[in-house]
């Protein structure tokens, strides 16, 4: 597909997509959000320290995996428009920028672009999304508080508040890792089908808190369904986090069709079928994978070595 078939497609959608809210701003419902925390905490290899996973952790990990879902509340709604776009990216719009850069303001700057060169689109920077970026800074602010705990370890310290500092770190990247896993937080045709539709999927603007939060809540259990996945799953250290992460999401955003055609085939009616259910626990678990090699590998790279910070020069 050439650079301008592509952008005349994302202008079809565009279009039409315009007429209705941006990307909803949640993922898997709060069961699947704590499925995704307390699983991948469970499965740490035993070289990450035992207060991550001792069962306060598991249950505080549970708790907050839903944590930024709850800061959508329309009372603070300063909040939620500032934080809502971290839990999704339109890759459609994503391939007109180029190369993902590392720094989130780095690619604000090339997006401002992308909106002024294409006003058929419609766009702003914040309808593009910014997991990617949400993601990258909870892992560095989670590898800061890991070398935190380190050093007050070897000092002999009281451990306990980088413990907590560690443990929250963790459970909020697992938000926004657990919205990774979800094929419709990748995606401008995130809650019914935008654009031409020659296989008629569903139109309605239903089939995001179908498939993530009603069909979840029935028919997915934690022990029975995600856990034997994420055991399976060999743990491992990750050294470029920021090219394994777009990796990732890419992945993800592969299954956006199989989504609608599941859906189309009703596997996520009530009880669904069977390919609905092991679809469904599939995401789950890549997110809990995902959460769990991220946690291990920023415990890992906490010991690197780095030039200390010493304030303004």
């Amino acid at each position: 597909m050439t650079r301008s078939t592509s952008i005349a497609r994302v202008a079809v959608a565009s279009t039409l997509i315009a007429l209705i809210s941006t990307q909803p701003a949640w993922a898997w419902g709060h069961d699947g959000h704590s499925m995704v925390n307390r699983v991948a905490a469970q499965y740490l290899p035993s070289d990450v320290p035992e207060f991550l996973r001792s069962k306060a952790a598991l249950d505080a990990m549970e708790y907050l995996g839903p944590e930024p879902d709850r800061w959508h509340n329309k009372a603070e709604q300063e909040l939620r428009d500032q934080e809502s776009p971290d839990h999704f990216i339109d890759m459609e719009y994503t391939s007109l920028v180029g190369t993902l850069p590392k720094e989130r303001r780095d690619f604000i700057t090339a997006a401002e672009k992308v909106v002024a060169d294409h006003p058929e689109l419609h766009l702003t920077v914040s309808r593009i999304g910014f997991q990617p970026w949400a993601v990258e800074e909870c892992w560095q602010k989670l590898k800061v508080d890991m070398r935190e705990y380190r050093k007050q370890l070897a000092a002999k310290a009281n451990t306990e508040p980088a413990q907590l500092a560690v443990v929250y770190d963790a459970a909020i990247l697992g938000h926004y890792v657990g919205d990774g896993a979800q094929p419709l937080h990748t995606t401008i045709q995130y809650n019914g089908w935008t654009g031409p539709n020659p296989n008629t999927y569903t139109v309605d603007h239903k089939i995001h808190a179908q498939f993530e939060s009603t069909y979840v809540s029935t028919n997915i259990k934690r022990d029975a369904d995600i856990a034997p996945l994420v055991a399976a799953a060999k743990p491992h250290v990750i050294d470029d986090e920021w090219t394994q992460y777009l990796d990732y999401l890419k992945h993800t955003n592969s299954f956006v069709e199989k989504t609608y055609q599941l859906e189309k085939a009703g596997a996520f009616n009530d009880l669904g079928t069977p390919e609905g259910k092991a679809f469904t626990a599939e995401r789950i678990a890549a997110g809990a994978i995902e959460l769990r090699d991220l946690i291990y590998s920023a415990w890992v790279h906490s010991a690197d070595p780095i030039e200390e910070y010493k304030g303004p020069q």
